[in-house]
Parts: structure tokens; C-alpha cells; sequence
């Protein structure tokens, strides 16, 4: 292990060409087989000390996190806001459900069975305490687009890989959960996300133009199609519906418009559905207009146990549930980790992505499609006081009520009223003010946005999120492979070595080059890295030397604190290195590595191949030693030659020189023997 500040370790003093150099010393990692211990051969002992040392009531918040806030319900504080918002929710959740149903290609009562039966499951086993799940407008999408081009949504089979693409995605989304691989989504650039849910929403939008206009259009999630669509059919064009559709489109804005804006009013933003349903169910009952279409029958009655069929199609659903998995993380995952952060208390991802698969694989059982978290409605719970999960209960229980008493009033709900809950929905998913922002701050990730956003709109979603993560991977990728690599100076009066374009103040020393590699060193960098120190070797141009002019450089210090990881074909390659810059008279030194970048190092030869003395603790001690060899290389000890402008000096050290300091052109921090 390394020692880094001079009051752990005493000085040692090398003396060469008559000048006195204090240099911490460095303390080498022992390479003994019996100190050495593998870190997978760590992790899996750590993990096993944690499990024995876990109690009972551990295991037992593990396995069902509502104990967690069960055992500390505070029921005069919290059982009234709970059941509230729960209210509030579910009311909110009956119309939104039906309509999700009708974009996905299914049957109203879909809707309604999806947000019962996972409702319950989800609040024992999820860790959010605010998110409200159920069907959301994007994954009802996905759902349209990949069920469609199998089956007609007409016929029975479509409804049968619904629900199992519901048993799908719960059992990747346990898997991911099990054994804790949401890590991976983090690779998708926040800039796909917001280009691909911006070009779904506008999707999503046009897909239900139909029950506006009056007739039917293309079933497709690609814009010019939709377009074409829309265009060949407006000779069939209906006033009412589009009338009567904009009036309920109008209503809903305005009422989430006045619910945002103003405290006092926000259950209007969770009115706003069922509002535009009882305006449309009233108008339909009192005038019957025959150019309205309604929703029809919906069953009557709790969803019944049956067990998910269509297996032969596994395969081709395999893709999208892997995508509705990824929309999950993303999107549920996010809101439930947000949510906790407000509400001061822990969220584990790995738990909460199990909990949504739990919730997925029960409701499959009992005719639900795929569900997840839907960012408008937790907003909603979370805005109207949610404490605990005994909001979703409540909200269970509203549609619970509303399957067996209420179906037979929602016949007669119009369908362009279902539509301008959906449009009014997904208008908040567009996210133009993104695209500004980024426009402004980030040319490169504005550039991922729009690629994304339109080869969504262009190509459909499944080839729109490749490229977006295809290209999110690439840019990934580039920065790896092309690490920030910077050469330090020394900052006038200090032992601070600083990157010279960052501070231009900053001088080298003739002979030397100090550089820092800002990444891990690993195969897919080190050629870009060999590359940048051969540039460095021969071209500091613009820099302030002090020292001898010895002509070229003898000495190239690397500056590893940032590196947190080297790898087996860096090293190969840091030998290569080192056997090159032998063979032209220059010597590499190792300034500050990590305990285990040193240990790998020593392993694998290279600390000895280098030389030991030739590893410091600090870049100051590294460039001390250099200096004096390359003093030496010109046959004796020369003067100094500073050929920095000289600067104001400050208070103290006007004071140090008035007080026989000596010369002021020496450091004021130094002793005037010392470098």
C-alpha cells in the first residue's frame, strides 16, 4: 500500500550532483501467494458474511418489503392520506385502463383486468411506496405493434399473446431482478430515451386519430404510413366524433393544466379522465348519436384464474418482452427511485425490478397484459400525500368495485373519449424542451436524440431503439477507447502538479513529461494511450520550461491516482512501451498508482522491469529525482534557468524576501538546495 502525504512516512534523501531530494518513500505490495486473494473469491465471502449475518425480520423484508412499512404504519397520520390518494388514483385509473386496452388492440375489459390482480401482488412485493403500476400508453404500443403483425387483434390468439407476453416479461424482469443486472440499462443514454418516448407519444397520437376522424387508418407505429393513411381516408370524414373528441381533448389539458399550476386544485388533474367519461357516457345516453362509436358490452365479474397459452410463439415475442423489460427499468425503476428520494427512505432496483416481475407473472394468471409504472399516476399519488403502499391497495379495491358493479355503465362511453385520454396522456411524453436543452449544452447527445426520435418515427420502435442504443453503445465506447489524457505542470509556489491547459500557468521541466491517464487502462485503450505518450515525446509546444535544455525528453511520469483498473493487455503493452523507450535512452516512472493497479503491476513484472526506485508516492517526488538525472546527463549540476514571466509577488512572499529569503526567482515553498 501507498503512503501519500509526507506526515505518514518519513523523508528519504537522495543525493546526487551535491543537491539534497526528499522523496516519500514508497511501500510496495507484497506479491506472496498467501496475501493475495482474488476479488471474485472477496465478493463471494462478503456476500456470505452478509447472509449469516442477517436476522429473521431481514430475511422477512428481503422476501416482502411491505413489512417494511407495515410494522412502522403510523395510522393517524398516515391512514387517511393513503386512502385518499389511493381514491384519487383509482378513479383515475379505471377510464386510463380502458383506453390503454384499446391501444394495445384489446378488449376494454383488459384494461380493467390488468390493473386488479398485479395492483395487490406489486404492493407486497414492490419497495416503492408511491409507484402507482398498471397498463401505461408505451408498453400498450409495443404490445399493438409486435402483436399485430402475428394476428389480427380480432382474433382470439391476439389476446392469448397478450397475456403471455405478460408471463414473459415478468420472468426476464425476476431474472434481472435475481440476479441484479439492472446495471446494464444504465448503458442507454438518457438522449435515446427522451428521442424514442417523444417520437412513441407522437405515435401513439397518430394511432388514435382514427376515433377523432370517423374512420378507420393503417395499424402501424410508423409515421408515414399513419400519415398516408390519414390522407387517402378523409373523404369518410365525421364531424361529431372529431367535435366532441376535441371538446374532451380541451377539457382534460385545461383541467391538468389548472391541477399543476395550482395547489389547491390538483385533483383536477386526476378527475380529468373520468370527467371526459361521464360528459361522454351522459351525452351518448341522452341524444343516442348514431355517428358516435361506443365501447359495447364489457363483462361483468372478477377476472378468472386460467393458465397463459400460445407457447409456440415464444420466439417471436421473445424481442419485444426484452423490450417492454428495458421500458420497465427505465421508466419504473427511475420514477421509484425519484419517489423514494422525496419520500427519505432506501430503494434496491434489483428488489423493485423483482417486484414488477412478481406482479407481471400473477397477472398473466388472471388475463392481464403487460403492466408497469406509470410516471402521470404516481406523480398524481405522490401529490395527493401517499405514505405507503396501502394507496395501492385502495386503488385495487376501486377496481375491484368498478369489475363488479360498474361494467354494464361503460357500454355506453364514447370512444373518442377513451382517445383524448390517451392523446392527452402521452402530449406530456413529448419532450421538445429536452431536445433545447441539449441543443444548447451538448451538440453530440442533441445528435443521439434525433437520431433516435426519427428513425423511431421513420422505421418503427423496435429498429428506433437498436439504432438509439446502437449509437448510445458507440458514443460509449468512443470515450472509452479515447480517454481524456492530459500533461501536467507544476503551479508556481507549489508541490501541485496541474493539467497545463487548464491552467497555463503551470511549467514543465526540460527533459520531462508528467502525463495523467484520466480512465482505466484496458485492451480497448491502450493503443489510443501508446499513441498520445509518443506525441507527448516529441510536441509540447506552448508550454513554459524551466530547467536545463537538454534537447528531448529522458523521463515520462505517469500519473495514475484516476486509474482504477489496468488489465492483462495493458500491461503487455506498458512492457512493449517501456522496451521501446529504453531502447532511445528514456525511463518510465509510476507516480501514485492505487493498491490494486500496484499489486497487478508488480505481478505481472512490470514494477521490476521498470525498477522499484522508479515508483513514488507523489508526482512532485517523481519529478524531483528526474530533474536530478537529467542535470546530471549534462556532465554537471547547471544553473537553473527560469524562463517563466516573471509575476507579482505576493504578501508573504515580499515578506520572505525582505526578510533574506534570498533570490527571488527560487520558489518561496523550497529550500534553496532542494528542487
Amino acid at each position: 500500500m501507498e503512503t501519500d502525504s509526507d506526515a505518514t512516512a518519513p523523508a528519504m534523501k537522495n543525493i546526487f550532483g551535491g543537491r539534497t531530494v526528499k522523496v516519500i518513500p514508497f511501500q510496495h505490495a507484497s506479491t506472496s501467494s498467501s496475501q493475495q486473494q482474488q476479488p471474485s473469491a472477496t465478493l463471494v465471502a462478503r456476500w456470505g458474511a452478509k447472509l449469516r449475518a442477517m436476522t429473521a425480520l431481514e430475511w422477512m423484508e428481503l422476501f416482502l418489503p411491505c413489512s417494511r412499512w407495515i410494522r412502522t404504519y403510523r395510522w393517524r397520520e398516515y391512514l387517511q392520506v393513503d386512502l385518499m390518494s389511493g381514491l384519487t388514483v383509482g378513479v383515475m385509473l379505471v377510464p386510463q385502463a380502458m383506453s390503454y386496452a384499446k391501444l394495445a388492440g384489446l378488449h376494454p375489459i383488459y384494461g380493467l383486468y390488468s390493473g386488479f390482480v398485479p395492483i395487490f401482488i406489486y404492493a407486497l412485493f414492490g419497495s416503492s411506496r408511491q409507484l402507482a403500476i398498471g397498463p401505461v400508453a408505451l408498453v400498450s404500443l409495443l404490445v399493438s405493434n409486435v402483436l399485430s403483425n402475428i394476428v389480427e387483434p380480432s382474433n382470439e390468439l391476439y389476446t392469448e399473446l397478450a397475456i403471455l407476453l405478460a408471463l414473459m416479461v415478468g420472468i426476464l424482469e425476476c431474472l434481472m431482478g435475481l440476479l441484479r443486472l439492472g446495471w446494464l440499462i444504465r448503458f442507454i443514454s438518457h438522449s435515446v430515451i427522451s428521442g424514442f418516448t417523444t417520437a412513441s407519444a407522437i405515435s401513439i397520437a397518430l394511432s388514435q386519430a382514427k376515433y377523432f376522424l370517423g374512420y378507420d387508418i393503417a395499424r402501424s407505429s410508423e409515421i408515414i404510413p399513419l400519415i398516408r393513411s390519414i390522407i387517402a381516408g378523409f373523404g369518410e370524414f365525421s364531424w361529431p366524433p372529431f367535435v366532441m373528441g376535441s371538446i374532451f381533448l380541451a377539457v382534460l389539458l385545461l383541467m391538468k393544466h389548472l391541477g399543476k399550476s395550482k395547489k389547491c386544485l390538483r385533483w383536477l388533474r386526476a378527475a380529468g379522465p373520468l370527467t371526459a367519461v361521464v360528459l361522454g357516457t351522459t351525452f351518448v345516453k341522452l341524444f343516442h348519436p348514431s355517428s358516435i362509436s361506443v365501447v359495447g358490452e364489457i363483462p361483468q365479474g372478477l377476472p378468472k384464474f386460467s393458465i397463459p397459452s400460445g407457447f409456440q410463439h415464444v420466439k417471436s415475442l421473445l424481442s419485444t418482452a426484452a423490450l417492454i423489460t428495458g421500458v420497465a427499468i427505465l421508466e419504473s425503476v427511475g420514477i421509484a427511485k425519484a419517489l423514494a428520494a422525496k419520500n427519505g427512505y432506501e430503494l434496491d432496483s434489483n428488489q423493485e425490478l423483482f417486484g414488477l416481475g412478481v406482479a407481471n407473472i400473477c397477472g398473466s394468471f388472471f388475463s392481464s397484459y403487460p403492466i408497469t409504472g406509470s410516471f402521470s399516476r404516481s406523480a398524481v399519488n405522490h401529490e395527493s400525500g401517499a405514505k405507503t403502499g396501502l394507496s395501492g391497495i385502495t386503488m385495487g379495491i376501486i377496481m375491484g368495485c368498478a369489475l363488479l358493479f360498474m361494467t354494464p355503465l361503460f357500454s355506453q362511453i364514447p370512444q373518442c373519449a377513451l382517445a383524448a385520454i390517451v392523446i392527452s396522456a402521452v402530449m406530456g411524453l413529448v419532450d421538445y424542451e429536452e431536445a433545447l436543452f441539449l441543443w444548447r449544452i451538448d451538440k453530440k447527445d442533441f445528435l443521439l436524440w434525433t437520431i433516435t426520435c426519427i428513425t423511431t418515427l421513420v422505421l418503427g420502435i423496435e429498429i428506433g431503439v437498436i439504432v438509439g442504443v446502437g449509437f448510445s453503445l458507440a458514443f460509449v465506447i468512443h470515450e472509452s477507447a479515447n480517454p481524456h489524457i492530459a500533461v501536467l505542470g507544476r503551479l508556481p509556489g507549489t508541490t501541485v502538479y496541474r493539467n497545463i491547459l487548464q491552467y497555463p500557468e503551470a511549467y514543465t521541466y526540460n527533459g520531462i513529461v508528467v502525463v495523467r491517464i484520466d480512465a482505466p487502462i484496458y485492451f480497448a485503450n491502450i493503443s489510443y494511450i501508446k499513441d498520445r505518450l509518443r506525441e507527448y515525446e516529441h510536441n509540447l509546444s506552448g508550454t513554459v520550461n524551466r530547467g536545463p535544455d537538454v534537447g528531448r525528453i529522458y523521463f515520462v511520469i505517469l500519473e495514475m491516482s484516476p486509474v482504477t483498473y489496468i488489465d492483462s493487455s495493458a500491461v503487455q503493452a506498458l512492457k512493449d512501451l517501456h522496451q521501446e523507450y529504453n531502447s532511445r535512452g528514456i525511463q518510465i516512472a509510476v507516480a501514485n498508482p492505487n493498491q490494486e493497479v500496484h499489486r497487478l503491476l508488480s505481478r505481472s513484472g512490470l514494477i521490476d522491469l521498470i525498477g522499484k526506485e522508479w515508483c513514488f508516492v507523489r508526482v512532485h517526488d517523481a519529478v524531483q529525482v528526474c530533474l536530478q538525472h537529467v542535470q546530471h546527463l549534462n556532465g554537471k549540476t547547471p544553473k537553473v534557468v527560469d524562463r517563466t514571466p516573471r509575476r507579482q509577488l505576493s504578501s508573504l512572499q515580499n515578506l520572505w524576501r525582505h526578510e533574506g529569503g534570498g533570490d527571488s526567482m527560487v520558489e518561496p515553498l523550497l529550500q534553496q538546495q532542494e528542487v
